[in-house]
């Protein structure tokens, strides 16, 4: 009994850790062929980086929570994948990236003023989707804090981002710029590109399966909750392309770029993500005590990034460190809620 139980941790840990360096892979090869079509198309650095490298890399996030939903029916993996991302990339990511980077990670007005400002508007748009699922559509079970969330109500997030897309096309019209890595617009094989892109894409999707399968194991295994496994497990493995991207935009001294893509990929994540895994399961249901403590936390972690890089407009290597300091934070939380230390998650 133990072998086998041994034998079983060991598959699901195996499974997480190739699914994890395929996302890696295949956010690699998808960020390297969206930036050649990037260039290609001439599209200015805030877009490159907000957009085309931020859905580009958030696409493990995306197969995670279509896959979590419709394929396993656990909706709360896709959400803890988002939210555990989130607090990843807009904590760590940073202050990697600045570390990576020559002395600072600098920042700009639009960056600051305008990305930023969505961002948190996206935030508190997902806030009050799950509010209004709890308020209008409550459980079967008659449990007053949980709610179900309907496409109506998925599609919400999605008109906001619709918005969010709107905005940058117009910056796209009035600023037609070179590439932000520099490439060369005429020797991009845009064939081949679309072609790779299509093949990134292909093994994202494995990659998603693997991770979701390992984290609903791991719950099954320990009688845990898999919202807390999306946490950690799916969350940390679809978060690495939007790590590669961020520090080799900040080794080639494009901090526009790195920064974007952090802002941006939280901004897909939560205005596209979360209601494709609603409606790819057609309904889902949703407790606010298991998202309210992990979104709160989310808040923190963005006031805390939003108030060091507005010092000076950029991001010192005390200001990382403190950045990551406060992921720590979070990781000792999330291993006290596990092992029962904390109930702050229902």
């Amino acid at each position: 009994m133990v072998a086998a139980t041994t034998f079983t941790l060991a598959l699901y840990l195996g499974a997480a850790v190739v699914g994890a360096g395929l996302a890696f892979r295949g956010g690699e090869l998808l960020v390297e062929a969206a930036d050649s079509l990037g260039a290609y198309y001439r599209l200015p650095a805030v877009v490159q980086g907000a957009v085309v490298a931020a859905v580009g890399s958030s696409f493990p996030e995306l197969s995670s929570t279509i896959i979590a939903a419709a394929r396993y029916g656990a909706f709360d993996i896709g959400v803890g994948a988002v939210v555990g991302s989130a607090v990843f990339n807009i904590l760590v990511i940073p202050s990697v990236s600045a570390l990576a980077g020559e002395g600072s990670l600098a920042s700009n007005r639009d960056l600051v003023f305008k990305e930023t400002q969505f961002y948190l508007l996206s935030v508190a748009v997902v806030f009050l989707m799950f509010t209004l699922a709890v308020l209008y559509d409550g459980s079967a079970d008659g449990d007053p804090f949980t709610g179900t969330l309907t496409p109506a109500l998925g599609a919400v997030p999605l008109v906001l981002y619709g918005l969010y897309l709107f905005i940058q096309y117009t910056d796209t019209l009035e600023h037609r710029v070179k590439s932000p890595f520099n490439a060369d617009p005429d020797a991009v094989n845009v064939e081949r590109e679309w072609a790779r892109l299509l093949v990134s894409l292909g093994i994202i999707v494995v990659s998603a399966e693997l991770l979701v399968r390992a984290a609903v194991g791991f719950g099954n295994a320990f009688g845990t909750s898999t919202f807390l496994w999306g946490l950690t497990v799916v969350a940390a493995g679809t978060s690495l392309p939007d790590t590669f991207v961020s520090v080799v935009a900040a080794r080639r001294g494009n901090a526009d770029v790195s920064l974007a893509n952090v802002l941006g990929s939280n901004i897909f994540a939560l205005l596209v993500v979360l209601p494709a895994g609603v409606f790819a399961a057609g309904r889902a249901t949703v407790s606010l005590p298991d998202v309210v403590p992990m979104m709160g936390f989310l808040v923190a972690a963005s006031v805390a990034f939003f108030a060091v890089l507005r010092t000076d407009m950029r991001l010192s290597h005390r200001e990382a460190y403190f950045l990551v300091a406060l992921y720590g934070v979070f990781i000792v939380w999330l291993i006290a809620e596990s092992l029962g230390v904390t109930s702050f998650v229902g």
